[in-house]
């Protein structure tokens, strides 16, 4: 019988589909998942930029793998915090499938074609400065909530452009809702962007032994 691994994960399409990425890449082993709802998941208001390179979407699930209760966690890399727990690591950080932002219109259009004036939401700090760089007639927003959410909210017409991951709308099958793959001249992707990191208890060398296979891949 397969051995089993409880992974834990947020409560989203994107996770759940972060996790089935991790599953194929390890055929021989039953990957059970444990979905585990967050901070960052129950608090839709606060802003995102107030809580960059925290624990905000990482410590029930964190608390979780100190706990036992899951074996390890699977997280979007760029979602960790600073300073980690003593207690874990990360056994394995895949290569980016995209490291780039990307635009989504009601339109299709691009940066330079959007109208003057055009909201623009983005829960980053760092992408608001780029884009006022950019194009400082912007009125640049805060948006909250998981992908579909934020479509959602384009989609009624509350933006009439918002910022996210192109890894996020590839893992989804979005693509066709690209507007455009902005240039790293024009915006400077996150370091992790686009890449998973899997994260452990640090006396759990078995695991560490399993995920080191993923590393880089």
């Amino acid at each position: 019988m397969a051995k089993t691994i409880k992974v834990g994960t947020r409560p989203s399409a994107l996770a759940l589909k972060q996790v089935e990425e991790v599953r194929k890449r390890l055929p021989q082993y039953h990957i059970e998942t444990v979905l585990i709802e967050t901070r960052g998941d129950k608090d839709k208001i606060s802003s995102l930029s107030d809580k960059e390179n925290s624990d905000f979407f990482t410590r029930e699930i964190e608390q979780a793998l100190i706990d036992g209760s899951i074996d390890a966690a699977i997280h979007s890399a760029k979602d960790l915090e600073d300073v980690m727990s003593r207690e874990l690591v990360i056994a394995a950080m895949t290569s980016p499938i995209s490291p780039f932002e990307c635009l989504v219109s009601r339109g299709g259009s691009t940066m330079e074609k959007l109208p003057l004036g055009a909201c623009v939401g983005t829960s980053s700090r760092k992408r608001r400065r780029a884009l006022m760089n950019f194009r400082p007639d912007l009125d640049v927003k805060d948006i909250r909530g998981d992908i579909d959410e934020r479509l959602a909210q384009l989609n009624s017409g509350k933006f009439d452009a918002i910022i996210v991951a192109h890894a996020a709308l590839i893992r989804l099958g979005y693509e066709d809702r690209i507007a455009e793959i902005i240039p790293r001249e024009i915006m400077e992707p996150h370091p992790l962007q686009g890449s998973l990191a899997v994260q452990i208890r640090r006396d759990r060398d078995d695991l560490s032994a399993i995920f080191r296979s993923l590393d880089g891949k």
